[in-house]
């Protein structure tokens, strides 16, 4: 009997030591549903709702475990369907922290399932980066095995509209004040979910650019300075000193012109705010000129290289050729550094694992137009929280680099940034940039000019000259121009000159301009087809023709200039035209009656001569 019962007690501590196991894949089913619910103030709840199934009948859990990456939580609670709260033990190693859990029950057979709960607080997903709500959540971490996972993102409409997300969500819903974004397993396991919410970021920036005359006679200087763009509107609040001419180049460029002295040096700081947009807005079309040279084949944008054309053909449209620079060049951050070679496209296929931003840009540019598609380089400053990718470094102002290609559909340049999809582990910027990317300069025509803002420095130890920061939107961001307007000197018999100046003082650029002529107040039948832009302390002069008529019949009294609301009033020379016209009257009256007594025989040249008193010399017969 003894050995009876020292058996079944061995039985029973052999069916105990099978079934308390250590949780591994293929024991269990594991089912997850996970809700984010960001509140107002950026604190975000997270709700686990797991559920375990046997997967065999003398196997159970006894305790599971959570890991979080690069997560803190708080507040950590655990609990049972039926309510019943269970102890979690946090401990944390690196960058990870694992949640267990005990369960002080068994649910023991095959298929039978335990649903809990786990939820914590965590300040790290949700934070607003100037005007923007950005919300990142971490990808789903290896140690984690699932069989199901699903999440819903839970927004506060308060945080303002969507701008950019990455994966898109499988859905969105609305409710009680909350956008709701489900995804599954598939979408969060490469990357994370990457949002932001809000209709624009502003940065705050001071540029300086420091100019040198070397010659021994003056001579004229440019510098590029950031402009607006399809998601970028400028808000200068002053250029010092301010330039003597501006324009805008082929590619889009704002270019302010300088008059240096002999040997001059000469500072210009530039400063204001940028505000960047979200969605595309209405801008100055491209003309067909700048498109096909967009098409080109330049110095590192060989695509007119027989590699470069073969891929090209491949690959066609744009977003296969961001997914293929996008995953086949690796980042290089030994090479983030100032003046660093540049190996252009056909340098980035021979050495992919060398690349920086000019690679992962130039590559795609190349392939680009060798596939048709117009494309260019943009430079300028990027906002990331990577130390090793940002494109300000703290002494050396090195910026980013990223392509936009022309969209024929919508008629205008998309920004993409394969370089960025490349280094985050494939968050998509190429359906949706983010509202990190101002730009300084623009690259189609010409892939190194004009030179961006950092680049205009002077001796061996140049200084930082380029200062971005989250900032607001100034007070005043509309302007009207200034108009005046005055006759110049007249020569009588000639139209009048009516010289009309306009004067944008800032600090935005004022669009579309049409300047309305009005004689006696009403419009003059020829118009000036008007100004495409006027840009932030940009003067523009023009002159309009006032007739000079008979008796002054179309010579207006009162010319009025009419231009955004605004009207300015001349007084023209309306009187001297009629005495004028009187004077030639009265000097043609006089001649055509002299003409006609002569004519008549009436009247001879000796006759008129004696009238007026006039002695003829003597001739030679008189004594």
């Amino acid at each position: 009997m003894k050995k009876i019962y020292i058996a079944l007690i061995l039985f029973v501590l052999m069916f105990f030591s099978n079934s308390v196991v250590i949780k591994a894949e293929g024991e269990f089913n594991t089912d997850f549903n996970v809700n984010y619910k960001v509140i107002d103030n950026g604190i975000t709840s997270v709700s686990n709702q797991i559920t375990l199934t046997n997967s065999f009948s003398n196997i159970y859990a006894t305790s599971y475990s959570l890991v979080l990456e690069g997560i803190d939580p708080i507040s950590v609670k655990a609990y049972a369907d039926g309510g019943t709260v269970y102890n979690a033990n946090i401990s944390t190693e690196g960058k990870s922290t694992t949640i267990k859990i005990d369960f002080p029950d068994a649910v023991v057979g095959k298929d039978k399932s335990r649903k809990f709960w786990v939820l914590y607080d965590t300040g790290g997903f949700a934070k607003k980066t100037g005007e923007v709500w950005e919300i990142s959540i971490p990808r789903l971490a290896i140690e984690n095995k699932f069989d199901s996972y699903y999440i819903n993102l839970a927004v506060p409409e308060t945080l303002g509209d969507l701008a950019y997300i990455s994966p898109g969500p499988r859905t969105s819903l609305k409710v009680d004040g909350y956008n709701n974004y489900k995804f599954n397993k598939e979408d969060v396991t490469q990357s994370g979910i990457v949002a932001g919410f809000g209709q624009f970021q502003v940065f705050s920036f001071n540029l300086i650019y420091h100019l040198e005359n070397p010659l021994a006679v003056g001579a004229d200087t440019e510098i590029a300075i950031p402009p607006d763009t399809s998601f970028q509107k400028m808000y200068y609040q002053d250029i010092n000193p301010k330039p003597k001419e501006f324009y805008i180049d082929e590619d889009g460029n704002w270019i302010a012109r300088y008059s240096l002295k002999t040997r001059e040096r000469l500072d210009v700081i530039a400063s204001g705010s940028v505000q960047i947009f979200a969605t595309q807005r209405p801008y100055l079309a491209p003309s067909s000129q700048s498109i096909n040279n967009n098409l080109l084949s330049q110095e590192f944008w060989q695509s007119d290289s027989e590699k470069i054309k073969n891929l090209a053909q491949e690959l066609i449209t744009p977003q296969a050729i961001y997914n293929y620079v996008s995953t086949n060049l690796s980042y290089d951050y030994e090479r983030v550094k100032p003046n660093v070679e540049r190996l252009g496209a056909l340098g980035a296929l021979s050495s992919p694992k060398n690349a920086i931003c000019m690679e992962f840009t130039d590559l795609f540019i190349a392939l680009s137009r060798a596939a048709g598609i117009p494309a260019r380089e943009v430079n300028g400053y990027a906002y990331t929280e990577n130390p090793d990718i940002q494109p300000l470094s703290l002494v050396n102002d090195v910026l980013h680099a990223w392509p936009e290609y022309y969209d024929e559909g919508k008629q205008s340049w998309i920004p993409v940034d394969p370089t960025w999809g490349s280094t985050t582990g494939g968050v998509d910027f190429f359906n949706k940039l983010d509202l990190r990317h101002f730009t300084f300069v623009i690259h189609g025509k010409d892939s190194s000019k004009p030179y961006a803002a950092g680049s205009y420095k002077l001796g061996s130890n140049p200084q930082k000259d380029v200062f971005v920061s989250f900032g607001k939107l100034p007070d005043t961001r509309n302007n009207l121009p200034r108009i005046s307007a005055s006759f110049g000197k007249w020569i009588p018999f000639f139209e009048n000159k009516l010289k009309v100046e306009i004067v944008n003082p800032g600090p935005i650029a004022i669009y579309n301009l049409k300047p309305s002529i009005y004689h006696d107040n009403k419009l003059a039948e020829a118009v000036n087809e008007g100004f495409e832009a006027l840009l932030p302390f940009q003067t523009l002069k023009t002159e309009y023709n006032i007739p000079f008529s008979f008796l002054g019949a179309k010579t207006p009294e009162i010319v009025t200039v009419v231009l955004e609301g605004q009207r300015v009033n001349v007084l023209t020379n309306k009187n001297q035209v009629i005495i004028y016209n009187l004077l030639i009257i009265f000097i043609i009256v006089i001649f055509i009656t002299v003409f006609a007594f002569i004519k008549l025989k009436r009247l001879t040249f000796v006759k008129i001569l004696t009238k007026w008193k006039v002695k003829l010399p003597a001739s030679k017969d008189m004594v």
